[in-house]
């Protein structure tokens, strides 16, 4: 009788796992699509992952087993867990809830002492709601952490780490994360909680971090800012990330900023995340009329969407500053899930050998600029390389050629048949942008706030006249350019809609602004209030890579 119970037990566990694997393949079909890259390197592989997102412990919505959970189920290799910083009343307790309930009822409050006892919350006294706060260096070192360790266990195949939504002094949003003993054999998440603890600047606390032996930063403003960078790049050299989240929206980075801090910290603070989360908010990507730029165009912001602004001055310097893109989840009303919608794509190398890939290594290819950034899956892989004789170089790399000399470009992308909302997705086009590189501009140049490179263009239009497709659902375009001058670099950008699509996109395939404007997108104030945001992000689908560089001997 009991063999025969443990039997059955074993039987309808089979069955149910069997039942989810079928449920997970046709739910979301974009999770079994195999994650091959064309790139050359043979012992590396694609990764998709998320750095931005929330849960009750700060402003989300949803207990962190839930998002942690969602991570998994829509498809992603690595993600960071990260919030805001300062102080904040609730834990992120509850089990793995499902869609429609996320109400972030099973949060208790720090102060609620049939929970935690007395004396739990360290540091100086800040109310809110009537609840005592704890700040946001206690949460994480204390209790999000130990969150993340559950959650590494839970999911073993998974990088997961621990990061912060930093407030940054003079600015807004920043993201970032210290991994250095995350992953020991007895971790810790003691860096960033010191970061936040010293230079956040919604952490007023004076008394709980100074318990720690953390020194206060005294300065204000943005030179905290580029004092926070020079202490990550001296104390945490390679083992971290500062990368502005949503940069345009609340106008507070100019191109001087991000000059200042990739000066100040070039292996810390090299990119930021123009393509910003929140893509069905009213206002897409959260960007209102207050955002540079008014708005976003085509779901990314105006830095990286207009050709010869702020991104296409900073590589014209020749900077190594990349483009990335996150969830930034908070609520399924006004984001899409983590992996839903959006990915980074990074092309991450087994730089030990030992067939596995670990966190540094995953920030290393972060560093290294070998990535693309995607919306709702319009393209799954990418191999974007120059060639000079037999020489080539991928993204973020920089090809040596003779003046005067012949170059070819090579684009090959995959994209699955349907994406997370279901949809068959197909590129319309794609264009190859191009600009001068003439060097860095110093701090003492009249031209370090200049934002713009005159010399950026759309070098060429590619759509299915253009390109073959194989056997293996890889679409291949190969272009040449004779007679190389200068020094160039060449980034690629896609999309699933046709040039001089109404109110989308301009006669030349440019992205026109998401929202009605009476200049910059006339006459589209009807199209846009009969579109769902979220029928809106899923039917305007981009793609970005990051750039090659060519330097002429």
């Amino acid at each position: 009788m009991k063999n025969k119970s443990s039997n059955t037990r074993i039987i309808s566990i089979l069955t149910i796992a069997c039942t989810l694997i079928i449920l997970c393949n046709f739910v979301f079909p974009n999770y079994v699509i195999a994650k091959v890259s064309g790139n050359t390197k043979k012992n590396g592989k694609w990764m998709s992952g998320d750095f931005h997102q929330h849960t009750t412990y700060t402003d989300g919505s949803n207990p962190i087993a839930t998002v942690m959970h969602k991570n998994y189920e829509l498809g992603l290799d690595w993600w960071a867990n990260s919030e805001h910083g300062g102080g904040f009343t609730r834990d992120a307790y509850g089990p793995i809830l499902f869609d429609g309930f996320d109400t972030g009822e099973y949060a208790r409050f720090w102060d609620d002492t049939s929970v935690y006892p007395s004396g739990t919350i360290i540091g100086d006294l800040s109310m809110s709601g009537g609840h005592r706060k704890m700040w946001r260096w206690q949460s994480i070192r204390d209790y999000s952490f130990q969150d993340i360790l559950s959650a590494r266990l839970t999911y073993p195949d998974k990088i997961i780490i621990q990061g912060l939504e930093w407030n940054m002094p003079g600015h807004e949003h920043c993201s970032t994360a210290i991994i250095l003993n995350q992953f020991n054999s007895n971790p810790d998440s003691n860096a960033i909680a010191e970061f936040e603890y010293k230079f956040d600047n919604s952490d007023t606390d004076k008394t709980g971090g100074a318990a720690q032996g953390w020194v206060k930063s005294l300065l204000s403003g943005h030179a905290k800012a580029v004092e926070a960078a020079k202490w990550m790049q001296e104390n945490f050299h390679l083992s971290n990330w500062m990368i502005p989240a949503h940069p345009e929206r609340r106008s507070t980075y100019r191109i001087e900023h991000f000059r200042d801090l990739n000066n100040a910290a070039p292996d810390v603070a090299f990119g930021f995340e123009s393509v910003p989360g929140h893509q069905k908010e009213s206002d897409r990507g959260s960007y209102g009329i207050g955002a540079v730029g008014k708005g976003t165009y085509g779901g990314a912001g105006i830095y990286v969407a207009k050709i010869g602004g702020v991104w296409d001055a900073l590589l014209g310097e020749g900077r190594k500053w990349w483009l990335f893109a996150s969830s930034d989840f908070h609520n399924t009303e006004d984001d899409f899930w983590p992996g839903e919608y959006t990915k980074t794509w990074t092309y991450v190398l087994d730089e030990n050998n030992d067939g596995d890939f670990s966190a540094r290594e995953i920030l290393d290819a972060l560093r290294s600029g070998n990535s693309f950034v995607v919306h709702g899956d319009l393209i799954n892989a990418l191999d974007f390389n120059l060639q000079y004789k037999n020489n080539f170089a991928y993204m973020g790399q920089e090809l040596t050629m003779d003046k005067g000399g012949h170059l070819k470009i090579k684009i090959r992308f995959k994209s699955p048949k349907v994406n997370n909302n279901g949809d068959p997705v197909m590129v319309d086009h794609i264009q190859l942008i191009s600009g001068e590189v003439n060097g860095k501009i110093e701090p003492s140049s009249p031209y370090y706030t200049d934002d713009k490179n005159t010399s950026s263009k759309i070098e060429a239009t590619f759509n299915a006249k253009n390109w073959e497709v194989d056997e293996d659902g890889w679409y291949t375009i190969v272009y040449h350019i004779k007679d190389i001058q200068k020094n160039m670099y060449y980034r690629i950008r896609g999309t699933n809609l046709a040039p001089g699509t109404h109110c989308e996109t301009d006669a030349e395939g440019n992205p026109l602004i998401d929202r009605f404007d009476e200049i910059l997108n006339p006459g589209c104030e009807i199209y846009f209030k009969n579109h769902d945001k979220a029928e809106e992000a899923w039917s305007d689908l981009w793609f970005y890579s990051n750039p090659i560089f060519v330097r002429v001997k």
